[in-house]
């Protein structure tokens, strides 16, 4: 994009045609886009410009104000507690302005490098079909160490609307925040959605998009939360392109379970011979940390399996990873997890595998809730193949997750394992 612009120019642009208005509330502080510009610069002046990129930690106000304090100093930002791979400074692509690490739930992160071209891309794109504008309020409660809670801040002040920003989720303090403030938009992952449902949090006036993305969304959770009248946008997004690519409103058509909608103007999806979605488009990273990820035609090549239909919408069908061969079948877990957590007791599911020299892989139900073994076999009996049947039942407390809300794969593979011994 030859005319893309950095978070700091949308910022400084913000702070001449609305100084007063705000740009981000986060506990008792409130800032104006002229007062947060101030506070960046500030931040700025005590970046040591002699190093290639700032690593960041700290609360969310401080990572908040790093990143816009690297983009008014052009240095890359990488807001990160964990320690991954990166590559020497003078090894960084020169237009990285963000470094990101991926989520890790299928294995070791990776950092993903973009620049203003993908992250202005995927605001413009973004606001564009979310209809987020000047004076609105988007409560971020996502963690500002991944790109779903990043990738807000962009979106904002390129439309010069507010952030109301959290140290993480917390069901109570979100639910009092959406009642106590006028919000036009938030984001969650489905953990986060169903907590809300659990302690009867209402959704305000205000609140036109509840962007929902990062986990498989099951239908039941669909439908209550439609039912309890949160305005749903179903999302797929991931690191590698900027955050959200493709979306799916009320106002599209019926949703079903892995609908992820159209994709964002001036992106290409296509589906390989192997099942998984290609991406090609304004917002595709500009490589991972070690120079991979993109092929010379720029097309990235996901983890995902997915299904395009004849309007053109994205439907994501599972990790490719994920994939379990029972009874010399394909089966998947989110296929089956969406089976079984429409089940009377089921709170959460996940689905794993086992090694079994009968089913190679043995599928196992890992189960949150009081629902009996027999009822939950007996459901599956009904609605799923045999090769996809669990054949053990696990109950758990709760079921491993990051910080995204996203299913800990090799967790759960562990847990099953370690049941046999």
């Amino acid at each position: 994009m030859a005319n893309s612009r950095s978070l700091a120019e949308h910022l400084q642009n913000a702070a001449l045609a609305t100084p007063q208005a705000l740009a981000l509330h986060y506990g008792g502080r409130s800032f104006g886009f002229a007062t947060w510009l101030a506070y960046a610069e500030q931040k700025a002046g005590q970046i040591d410009t002699t190093r290639a990129l700032v690593i960041g930690s700290g609360d969310s106000l401080q990572l908040a104000g790093l990143a816009a304090a690297c983009s008014l100093r052009n240095r890359p930002f990488f807001a990160s507690d964990r320690s991954i791979p990166l590559p020497a400074g003078e090894n960084l692509h020169p237009d990285t302005a963000l470094i990101i690490a991926t989520s890790g739930s299928e294995g070791q992160p990776r950092a993903v490098l973009l620049g203003n071209a993908q992250l202005d891309a995927a605001a413009s794109g973004a606001n564009a079909r979310l209809g987020l504008r000047a004076g609105d309020l988007w409560l971020n409660c996502l963690p500002l160490q991944h790109i779903g809670g990043l990738s807000i801040l962009w979106r904002c002040a390129r439309a010069g609307a507010g952030v109301l920003l959290h140290d993480g989720f917390a069901a109570e303090q979100v639910a009092a925040d959406l009642a106590a403030h006028p919000v036009t938009h938030i984001s969650l992952v489905p953990a986060m959605l169903a907590r809300l449902l659990d302690i009867v949090a209402r959704p305000p006036a205000s609140l036109r998009v509840l962007l929902i993305g990062g986990a498989a969304l099951s239908r039941q959770l669909y439908d209550k939360a439609s039912a309890a009248g949160w305005p749903l946008v179903v999302s797929y997004g991931m690191s590698e392109t900027a955050a959200l690519i493709a979306a799916h409103a009320p106002d599209d058509g019926p949703w079903h379970e892995g609908l992820a909608g159209r994709p964002l103007p001036g992106h290409e999806l296509r589906i390989g011979d192997d099942g998984r979605i290609a991406i090609r488009g304004p917002q595709v990273m500009l490589g991972y940390a070690d120079g991979s990820g993109v092929d010379s035609a720029g097309w990235l090549t996901t983890g995902d399996l997915g299904a395009i239909d004849e309007a053109g919408r994205l439907s994501v069908l599972g990790r490719a990873d994920d994939m379990l061969i029972s009874g010399g079948c394909n089966v998947h877990p989110q296929e089956i997890e969406a089976c079984l957590a429409a089940c009377p007791g089921v709170d959460d599911v996940a689905v794993t595998g086992s090694p079994d020299p009968v089913w190679g892989d043995l599928v196992v139900a890992l189960v949150v809730g009081p629902v009996e073994p027999g009822e939950l076999f007996e459901h599956a009996r009904q609605h799923l193949p045999t090769a996809a049947q669990p054949r053990r039942f696990q109950r758990l407390d709760q079921l491993p997750r990051n910080a995204n809300g996203k299913l800990d794969r090799p967790a759960l593979r562990l847990i099953a394992n370690r049941s046999r011994k």
